[in-house]
């Protein structure tokens, strides 16, 4: 395996197999390795039959890779499945902008989870409330007894909170939070194990019935805080200068702050690029989704998850905070051979680690969108991506696909009808 180096120079003008053994001689990846991501072997019957119910067959999804990326002062090259042109390309170019001025600095809050019990029918909720802190070492003690090798390892459930959520025509509903420290898991699994096992004691203490009982994907203990910093210089294109970019994507990015039907679209960005890494290493995007957008409303009110401003050089600094409880250890992580092969060509070791840098992806991915959106628009650059998946759905094959993808990027006219025609000429030339 030799040094990691993230920035490959052409690597898009190289063949499937080109970029392939690339990687594979970067990341020390077997032959067996690089069959699993191969078009015609990867996941198969017997172990899909034993991740989900009434299989059928397999869903392929382009397995791409992002270049360019420094995190921490360490190069990655990063696994992202995706079916959206223009994801990999951004992510990987705005790494590229940023590498050479320290990358992306990223920290973690811990592998802490909620797992959450709401008690109803309680007479006296506050006083319940403090029967329960009362017993709270043996309410840990007993959650702790489902999971002695997650405990054994330093892990395990550390501390209790408790609310009382009013309801204006119901009585109050006691909302207990088992805090769970998973360490290199997810955390699901061990989570859910340990707030049923609670069950029978609070309800014995508070005297009311459980009725809910299960982890919460609002992760706010779990978070991951990106930094990233480019002089304006390299932000220039051809009409607007470095500072007017910069300017105008730290206004872009407060319109997203005020305005929540532009946050939506603002967010789904960022998740264009955390997305395809979770994906790829066999973790639950949804939720992670659910957490991002959750956290994104903390507030009452649903906004951007991330800042840009400028510094006092004038510098263009992006910030996000998100939830991002991901694992490498449980689930379709150690289950699924795609999986572990995207652990391997990261080389992470933690779920700290990975958490970082799939938070790292999505800032990228939105400074890539934030650029665009305040310059030339979206659609230029999408679209000219997007222009060989038309021509491929009008019947172009092999060298003819780039060709009429290319006449219709000149003609700034890409749809299925124009590709047919170009096609019809080509044939009739």
């Amino acid at each position: 395996m030799t040094k990691m180096n993230s920035r490959i120079s052409q690597f898009y003008n190289k063949t499937v197999e080109e970029r392939l053994q690339v990687v594979s001689e970067m990341t020390g990846m077997s032959e067996k390795e690089q069959e699993v991501v191969s078009f015609s072997k990867g996941l198969t019957s017997e172990v899909a039959e034993h991740m989900i119910e009434n299989v059928i067959g397999g869903f392929q999804l382009p397995f791409g890779i992002a270049t360019n990326f420094k995190i921490n002062g360490k190069d990655y090259l990063i696994p992202m499945v995706v079916e959206e042109p223009s994801v990999v390309a951004a992510a990987s170019h705005m790494a590229k902008l940023t590498r050479d001025f320290g990358g992306f600095e990223t920290s973690y809050t811990g592998s802490i989870m909620i797992g959450q019990i709401h008690v109803l029918d309680v007479s006296d909720p506050f006083g319940a409330k403090l029967a329960l802190y009362s017993k709270k070492e043996e309410l840990l003690t007993l959650a702790n007894s489902c999971d002695q090798t997650l405990v054994s390892l330093g892990g395990g459930a550390t501390d209790i909170e408790i609310r009382v959520l009013d309801q204006s025509e119901e009585a109050p509903v006691l909302a207990i939070h088992l805090i769970v420290n998973v360490l290199d898991a997810m955390g699901a699994n061990a989570v859910n194990s340990m707030v049923e096992k609670l069950t029978p004691l609070v309800e014995s203490i508070t005297k009311g019935k459980v009725l809910l009982r299960i982890l919460s994907n609002l992760a706010e203990h779990r978070l991951v805080r990106v930094r990233t910093q480019v002089p304006v210089s390299q932000l220039a294109t051809e009409d607007f200068s470095g500072d007017e970019v910069a300017d105008r994507m730290v206004k872009a990015n407060h319109i997203a702050v005020i305005d929540p039907y532009r946050a939506a679209t603002h967010n789904k960005g960022i998740m264009n690029g955390i997305d395809p890494v979770v994906l790829a290493t066999g973790n639950d995007w949804r939720a992670i989704e659910a957490g991002a957008h959750a956290y994104a409303a903390r507030s009452g009110g649903y906004k951007s998850l991330t800042n840009w401003e400028r510094n006092a050089s004038g510098d263009l600094v992006g910030t996000l905070e998100i939830p991002m409880a991901v694992g490498i250890v449980g689930g379709a992580t150690k289950t699924h051979p795609a999986a572990q092969l995207s652990l391997k060509i990261m080389d992470v070791h933690s779920a700290e680690e990975l958490a970082q840098v799939i938070a790292a992806v999505g800032l990228a991915q939105n400074m890539g969108a934030l650029k665009a959106l305040s310059t030339e628009g979206i659609q230029r650059g999408h679209m000219e991506l997007h222009a060989r998946n038309i021509a491929l759905q009008a019947g172009a094959t092999g060298d003819a696909i780039d060709k009429v993808a290319e006449v219709m990027i000149q003609e700034k006219k890409v749809s299925i009808d124009r590709a047919k025609e170009i096609l019809l000429e080509k044939a009739n030339s």
